[in-house]
């Protein structure tokens, strides 16, 4: 029986029927679907806590710093960054499954937490199941770029320079997993230039050594790279993207140096937990497209090197990450680089 019907007097029981089989209001039962409405209208009534899978100051950071700020200037409540780095994402996404399923936890990372990460990366959770992608906050490519005394200025010195040596060239990847990762591969097997993959937890890490020309390139994303590709620190050989960066005019894309393959533009998302009910989520993500639309947030990543988002619903996203997923499982096909 229910508990809380059966501690009401009987007569209040029959009349509480009589006026629902009239289809009026009973005060006591209508205030407990008035105190739900009013919940969900005022969310967020606490703290939201939004993961980084990623480190601070690395690109994951920078989009979900400035998601923050812009919906700190309205809401009631702070949304609070929490970067954490490691293991390509998969603290991050550890962490959010084991908070509790509400809208108060959240997480922005790459999409490749989901298309290319579970490949090399041994997952507690399968991460297309698992979490939800609820919007596409910025788009990007990645940008090689080489140690600053490297006699190269081309891509083609670049493959001709790897061939030439038995060691090959080594290159950072900001994660293992990554497209920062994966790219290497791809090059290695469109061009058959020798690269030797080296894993660093961020981009900052492996940005110091390419500055300090410990380790000769690095697949980075642009946002982290472009300050010190600006003061030329580094230099930049070629961008993934479609078309070349209006930060980096003079910059080529792999596509016009004929490598079609290696055009690339992955997106950094705001994710949940799958099991977070439909209408939470659609909650969420009606605030963070308002977000999404402020000039102010719009500049933030366009002088950090994204393009925005777009206001595409979870099922395309999630369409577009499980066909990315068997594209990169291809490409890895007989390449022994799981960890």
């Amino acid at each position: 029986m229910n508990t809380e019907y059966s501690s009401l007097p009987r007569r209040s029981l029959l009349r509480a029927a009589s006026a629902m089989a009239l289809g009026s209001t009973v005060p006591g039962l209508a205030f407990s679907q008035a105190k739900g409405d009013t919940a969900q209208a005022q969310w967020p009534d606490k703290p939201v806590h939004i993961y980084v899978a990623g480190p601070a100051g690395g690109s994951a950071d920078v989009v979900a710093r400035a998601l923050s700020d812009q919906i700190n200037r309205t809401a009631k409540q702070p949304f609070i960054v929490e970067p954490k780095p490691g293991a390509a994402g998969v603290i991050a996404v550890n962490d959010l499954l084991q908070a509790p399923v509400d809208p108060y936890t959240l997480m922005v990372g790459v999409s490749s937490i989901v298309s290319e990460i579970p490949h090399i990366v041994k997952m507690r959770h399968d991460t297309r199941k698992a979490i939800m992608p609820l919007a596409e906050l910025a788009r990007g490519g990645i940008v090689l770029v080489a140690a600053p005394d490297l006699p190269v200025k081309s891509l083609k010195d670049v493959i001709a320079l790897s061939k030439s040596s038995k060691q090959g060239l080594s290159y950072a990847s900001y994660s293992p997993g990554t497209m920062s990762h994966v790219a290497g591969l791809i090059l290695g097997q469109a061009s058959g230039a020798r690269l030797e993959h080296v894993a660093y937890k961020g981009s900052t890490a492996g940005l110091n050594d390419v500055m300090g020309s410990h380790i000769p390139l690095m697949f980075d994303g642009l946002a982290t790279s472009l300050p010190f590709i600006q003061s030329g620190k580094i230099r930049a050989i070629a961008i993934t993207s479609p078309q070349r960066s209006p930060l980096l005019p003079d910059v080529p894309t792999f596509q016009e140096l004929g490598f079609p393959q290696l055009t690339y533009t992955g997106w950094m998302g705001l994710w949940c937990n799958s099991a977070l009910p439909a209408e939470k989520q659609l909650m969420i993500q009606k605030l963070v497209h308002q977000a999404m639309d402020a000039p102010a947030f719009k500049t933030v990543l366009g002088n950090a090197g994204f393009e925005s988002g777009t206001h595409r619903d979870s099922p395309s996203l999630r369409t577009e990450l499980l066909a990315d997923y068997d594209r990169v499982g291809k490409v890895l096909q007989g390449v022994d680089v799981r960890i």
